[in-house]
């Protein structure tokens, strides 16, 4: 793809261009939260407790948020909060490519007891519910920012196995790839150089879905007690922290709850548009 080409679907997919706006604008301010809160995420003001959203009435200095019920900034919460998201998505769905790719070019570049083993592995563990097997494993390993990272990329690899192990069996018997075998090419370097250049778009296309999947299931880890242990900031913790105020003060769900949402909805739309882009169905 040109280019030029690769410009014109950016520039006509909406979906990519809010997404990916959404996206850099959420990304930055998580990234860079020291810049925009004056307080700390842990950082307890009992004289100033449940206060509600400010805005900019004190200007920068006062809670634009609010605070919640130990007196700890909201701002500074969400936007810290929204970082650790974004590390644990990113790493687990980064760890979950890697295994998946590799087992998927494996098993539809073999084929036979190769192929059987691993994918029937595949099926059974997506035969459980991803959440249950997630809460199962967290039950015997221990809830901890590693042990979740690890834990939701063992309930994602099935997936991209599944995806790179249809294109890889589509590939395989191209004539490029014959005639590298042909050639003396060991089977190394034609998984390598010939069959993986042609799986990097539908593993950035899943890949790019799979962020808002694991955000929303690391958040949902996390308001049952099993994801980040307080006193780090979760949008899951704050949600959960929050469910006793949420007539008296509902400020304390809302903010991490649309916070949650808006992320999710960002990165669903930037996997739909990515896709849309990197079709090459499309027009």
């Amino acid at each position: 793809m040109s280019k030029r080409l690769l410009l014109k679907r950016i520039v006509r997919s909406k979906f990519f261009m809010i997404g990916g706006i959404m996206t850099l604008i959420i990304i930055i301010a998580c990234l860079f939260a020291q810049w925009f809160c004056k307080y700390g995420p842990t950082e307890c003001d009992y004289s100033n407790m449940l206060i509600a959203p400010e805005w900019f009435r004190a200007g920068s200095s006062g809670h634009i948020l609010g605070t919640d019920s130990l007196g700890r900034d909201m701002l500074a919460r969400v936007l810290y909060g929204g970082r650790m998201s974004l590390l644990i998505s990113f790493a687990a769905v980064g760890i979950s490519a890697i295994v998946g790719t590799l087992l998927g070019v494996i098993a539809g570049f073999y084929g036979g007891w190769v192929e059987t083993l691993i994918m029937r592995f595949g099926d059974v563990q997506l035969s459980i519910p991803a959440m249950m097997l997630a809460i199962a494993m967290v039950a015997i390993v221990g809830p901890n920012v590693f042990n979740l990272i690890l834990i939701l990329a063992i309930t994602g690899w099935p997936g991209f196995a599944r995806i790179i192990r249809s294109n890889v069996m589509a590939i395989k018997n191209s004539e490029f790839v014959s005639a590298s075998r042909v050639l003396g090419a060991s089977d190394l370097w034609v998984m390598l150089k010939q069959i993986f250049p042609n799986v990097i778009t539908p593993l950035t296309v899943y890949s790019s879905q799979q962020l808002g999947h694991r955000i929303l299931m690391d958040a949902s880890l996390s308001y049952l007690g099993l994801g980040v242990q307080p006193p780090m900031p979760s949008w899951g913790v704050m949600i959960s922290d929050s469910r006793a105020y949420l007539q008296s003060n509902p400020w304390l769900v809302l903010v991490p709850g649309i916070a949650l949402a808006l992320t999710v909805l960002a990165f669903n739309f930037l996997g739909d548009g990515v896709r849309d882009i990197l079709d090459p169905k499309m027009k």
